[in-house]
């Protein structure tokens, strides 16, 4: 998609206008125009210059933003920054003032000295020719300073296109000239004599120079508010840009080189000390730290960084020296995607902003028929000429096409800044209307619902053998092994600082399993049916690893000098936050379905630990995206995967949602990208475009009920007449009112429903609670599963002053809420009577 700057636009009828010249030309497949942002994207094959002058022909301005042979470097983002920067507020503040200078002297004439008798120098007293050639003077001023309606909307009526600026224009310009032409009867009836009675009906009834320049004047002030919330909502994307980092420390010939992000290059070696931001994307090649990657995320929570671990440029070093390689520069790396993807949505077009187009297209025509029809009707009804002009001008500047113009593109663009601030990043417009629609989400299991990887979950000795001395044998064996389930043994061994011992005569047993020898013991590790036949297993032992299989674990079972040792089971786990999200989502009306290409038997397994409706398994990818299709028949459909396998699912779905964590092809084949890989964010995706959908209905029914009420209030059909004046600040009102209705949506909370409020009451609560109950926390030793955290918290709890207590093997942690005093030796004596060790003992 090729990017352009729009100029010269001020309504909904002008994005029409615009978009309507550019489909015309050849080899141009789709367009979509940006009121609030001022820019177009255009797919297709057409140049961009025959672009440019298909708009320049419109009657509007063009530039290409981003062209696609640029150098693609960081810096290539203050342009797109200086696109959005808000330079128009301060002009029309300008504008606002000197207009306010010389409307206050004119309504000091008209209102003032007219109706308030307010003095004025005696040259003027009862000099209605003079009064009237000042007001003429002041309001031709005014009109002059905010001259800009007036050429932008003459200009758009020659093109064939009138919008919201020929309405003001003609609005105020009938008012000038009506004035003008009984100010010319004025002067003629001074040369013929006619009495002043008649010439001051004429003064005080028939002259319109103050809503000559008071509708301009009060339409710039709705510009000027209009403005300022506009800029409010691009306030994320040009966070974003603000972001990206504009130097780099590098090493050249081993000495550290401060030089320009742009001339950063893949390869090259760059450092990161504490407190300074990543440059750009890398992996970490020496050093360790913690790096807050709430740019990026939104997650808070700094995240651990040593050798080989990746690091993203925006993010912020918190603590160690790093020194890292750059692999991903200028608008390769994450920062510069995100932007991208942010500013490429604000482009696209929502469907639902369709209805707008639709109206504009025809709405300023449409007013200005009905403008011509009232004055008619009411000149044939049989009202003065000056009584049925002011009110078909009144229905002229208080119809407001830019409240419809407005209504969807503020929202949409405060939604999408959200998500990005949130680490939700949604790539069209459409994808954040439609996931709001979602009927039934589709979720794949491995790394989504699940972690992905294979983590120990149980580790079950038989007689006589130790929890620590089974896993040590069993990690012996399984260190030459290069299966998954193998890594997983060793990796939860490294967890307890096992020391891991070198087996000898090692052999893989193809299809069953392993063996070897360690420290003198022969050693066999395999399946059920392998070790079955070298060490028999006793029925309570099969039944056991039954168990284990329902549940989706994979039990490991080991013997040692013909003796079953003893079993571990590995499992992909669910995420921690899986099983909430699937709640939450159930909760929004969604039906959820898990697809896997796992077997039936482990699939059901998680299906019913998550909390899914429905489970499909054992499917291939092209199964995958068949699946799909099936559902569709139900409704809209999401799919949420991370995977190579997943990408024809997200292709085919509705809405595909991409794990963040994932890769690129899965990325590049979504709709949605969740930074964080958090299922949760699934969830707070569907309630942002919830929230923006009914943000984007309440702006188009204000905008369309304040235009079906109000203009037949101006063509008076009530027989009650409205001033000019009102209609223009009526009319300033309803764009800025839908702009400000858009903003309140930065209000929307991320995270589970009512986290915000319940954190707070959590607050609350506990510091009630500490002020009674004491929590400690207690280092215990020999912690190596489930069954140990079990053990040691039933002891703890056995004591009268505990409780209550939470143990972590992973951490080596206990942390355990007194009721009263506590006794040290005690709780030392309950951990070592159940085989472990008491490390320390803090509060």
């Amino acid at each position: 998609m090729q990017q352009y700057t729009v100029t010269g636009m001020s309504c909904a009828a002008c994005q029409a206008r615009v978009e309507k010249a550019v489909l015309k030309v050849d080899g141009v497949e789709n367009v979509s125009v940006s009121l609030l942002t001022t820019s177009m994207g255009v797919t297709g094959s057409a140049d961009s210059a025959e672009i440019i002058r298909a708009v320049e022909k419109a009657g509007y301005g063009a530039s290409l933003k981003r062209p696609e042979t640029a150098i693609k470097t960081a810096a290539s983002f203050p342009d797109e920054e200086d696109a959005l920067k808000d330079t128009e507020t301060p002009k029309l503040i300008k504008r606002l003032i000197l207009s306010a200078v010389f409307l206050i002297a004119l309504m000091y004439i008209t209102m003032g000295h007219n109706m308030l008798n307010w003095p004025l120098p005696p040259f003027f007293e009862h000099n209605h020719l003079a009064l009237t050639l000042t007001q003429m003077i002041l309001a031709a001023v005014v009109m002059v300073i905010n001259r800009k309606f007036f050429s932008s909307g003459f200009s758009s009526l020659i093109h064939g296109a009138p919008n919201m600026d020929t309405l003001v224009a003609l609005g105020s310009s009938v008012s000038f000239g009506w004035s003008l032409y009984v100010f010319y009867r004025m002067c003629g009836m001074v040369t013929a004599g006619v009495p002043n009675a008649e010439l001051m009906e004429l003064y005080h009834n028939q002259l319109y120079f103050e809503s000559a320049a008071m509708i301009p004047a009060l339409i710039t002030v709705g510009k000027t508010l209009e403005a300022k919330s506009k800029g409010r909502t691009t306030s994320a994307l040009k966070s974003l840009m603000k972001l990206s980092p504009k130097t780099a420390v590098i090493l050249r010939e081993g000495e550290e080189v401060e030089v320009p992000i742009e001339e950063v290059r893949v390869g090259d070696i760059f450092i990161v000390r504490p407190g300074e931001n990543v440059p750009v994307d890398g992996v970490v090649i020496e050093g360790s730290s913690a790096v807050n990657e709430a740019a990026l995320t939104g997650e808070g929570i700094p995240v651990d960084k040593e050798n080989g671990d990746r690091v993203s440029a925006a993010t912020t070093n918190i603590s160690g020296f790093l020194k890292c390689r750059a692999e991903r520069v200028g608008e390769d790396t994450t920062l510069s995607q995100i932007i991208h993807m942010v500013s490429d949505a604000a482009a696209t077009k929502a469907p639902i902003a369709r209805i707008a187009d639709k109206v504009s297209g025809i709405f300023v025509p449409a007013v200005i028929g009905i403008a011509i029809i009232v004055t008619v009707c009411w000149l044939i009804a049989g009202a003065g000429a000056a009584d049925a002009l002011e009110r078909g001008i009144c229905v002229l500047v208080i119809s407001c096409p830019c409240a419809l113009g407005l209504a969807t593109p503020v929202a949409i663009m405060v939604g999408n800044g959200i998500g990005a601030k949130n680490g939700v990043l949604f790539k069209t417009s459409e994808a954040l209307e439609n996931a709001g629609k979602t009927k039934i989400i589709a979720l794949d299991k491995t790394g989504t619902i699940t972690a992905g990887e294979p983590r120990v979950t149980d580790i079950i000795p038989f007689d006589g053998v130790t929890e620590k001395r089974l896993l040590e044998l069993a990690s012996a064996i399984e260190k030459k092994s290069e299966h998954p389930l193998a890594k997983a043994v060793l990796g939860f061994a490294g967890e307890q600082g096992l020391k891991i011992a070198e087996a000898e005569d090692f052999e893989i047993i193809a299809g069953n399993g392993l063996r070897g020898s360690v420290e003198g013991v022969e050693l066999f590790g395999g399946s059920e049916r392998f070790i079955d036949g070298i060490a028999p297993l006793s029925e309570a032992q099969k039944e056991q690893s039954r168990l284990l299989s329902d549940e989706g674990k994979t039990p490991l079972f080991f013997v040692g000098n013909g003796k079953a040792l003893g079993m571990i089971a590995v499992a992909d786990t669910i995420k921690t936050d899986s099983a909430e999200a699937i709640s939450e989502l159930k909760e929004l009306g969604l039906k959820v379905v898990m697809l896997t290409g796992d077997n039936e038997r482990t699939a059901k397994a998680i299906g019913k630990a998550a909390g899914v409706d429905d489970i499909i398994a054992s499917v291939l990818p092209d199964g995958k995206a068949e699946a799909i299709r099936t559902l569709q028949k139900q409704g809209m459909v999401a799919m949420v995967g991370d995977g190579i396998n997943d990408a024809p699912a997200l292709t085919c779905a509705d809405i595909g949602i991409a794990i963040g964590a994932g890769t690129d092809v899965a990325i590049d084949s979504a709709d949605i990208v969740l930074m964080n890989g958090s299922l949760m964010d699934a969830v707070s995706a569907i309630r942002l475009s919830k929230a923006t959908l009914r943000n984007i209905h309440e702006n188009l029914f204000w905008a369309f009920f304040y235009n079906i009420i109000c203009i037949p209030l101006a063509a008076s059909l009530l027989s009650w007449k409205m001033n000019p004046m009102i209609g223009a600040a009526a009319m300033s009102l309803s764009s800025f009112t839908v702009c400000m209705n858009a903003l309140r949506l930065n209000f929307f909370k991320f995270g589970k429903k009512g986290e915000i409020r319940a954190a707070s009451s959590e607050a609350a609560q506990t510091e009630e609670k500490s002020e009674e109950k004491q929590v400690k926390e207690i280092l215990v030793g020999g912690m190596m599963c489930p069954h140990c955290e079990a053990a040691v918290k039933s002891a703890l709890e056995a004591l009268p002053f505990v409780e209550s207590a939470k143990a972590s093997h992973a951490e080596g942690k206990v942390r355990i809420t007194l009721s009263g005093e506590a006794d040290l030796e005690r709780i030392k004596a309950s951990v070592e009577g159940e085989g472990y060790e008491l490390l320390s003992f803090s509060g």
